[in-house]
């Protein structure tokens, strides 16, 4: 059986069910709770996609192009679709230690097993993980097995092709659609929900 603690194996498709298996047996089944979670760049250099526009007419958009970020911070649960976002100034363990924080709400009675890839802010001896919050790693290189990564075309949609005066004006409106896509659930789950997430997630 996989170890559950702190810088555990990485949890590929063939290991995370027995890891799930594994928590639910310690912690019983409604103790525990599985999330996934990724980091998102946003700015003021536009994201342009293609649009819809008539025939024979070329769409045209304006951008101008700066170099001022922020970073979405996202979770996911996929088996329900619940999912949480704050937007960050960067990614550093420290910026990623005050994400757990507020994200977490785990203590002796709720434990929350967390999906992330292998980035050097997660993986840090230094990172204060809070107490019930248990981190699960990713293969290296295996972004597409990241149900957290299916987020950010959604909360792309009303950032695309536009350009925003100040981060400020674009982080309002990003918060806005974070706000939208919380009380959608079932659009989240039918994102992030992969075929392999193990079954006894879906029972």
């Amino acid at each position: 059986m996989p170890k559950l603690h702190w810088m555990s194996k990485t949890c590929s498709k063939k290991v995370f069910p027995e890891y799930v298996r594994t928590a639910q047996q310690i912690y019983g089944p409604d103790g525990v709770e599985f999330w996934a979670m990724d980091e998102h760049r946003i700015g003021l250099k536009p994201i342009l996609q293609r649009p819809w526009a008539k025939r024979g007419q070329r769409p045209l958009v304006i951008v101008n192009h700066r170099y001022a970020w922020s970073d979405v911070y996202g979770f996911v649960q996929p088996r329900t679709g619940r999912n949480f976002y704050l937007l960050m100034p960067t990614v550093s363990i420290a910026a990623f230690g005050v994400a757990l924080q507020e994200f977490a709400g785990a203590g002796p009675d709720k434990h929350i097993f967390l999906l992330m890839d292998c980035a050097g802010w997660h993986t840090s001896r230094h990172l204060v993980v809070p107490v019930g919050l248990h981190p699960c790693f990713l293969p290296a290189y295996s972004p597409e097995l990241q149900p957290a990564e299916h987020l950010w075309p959604l909360t792309n949609v009303p950032l695309a092709n536009r350009c925003f005066a100040s981060l400020d004006e674009l982080e309002a409106v990003q918060a806005e659609r974070c706000l939208w896509l919380q009380d959608h659930p079932d659009l989240i789950r039918s994102a992030t929900c992969f075929h392999w997430w193990p079954d006894a997630l879906l029972q």
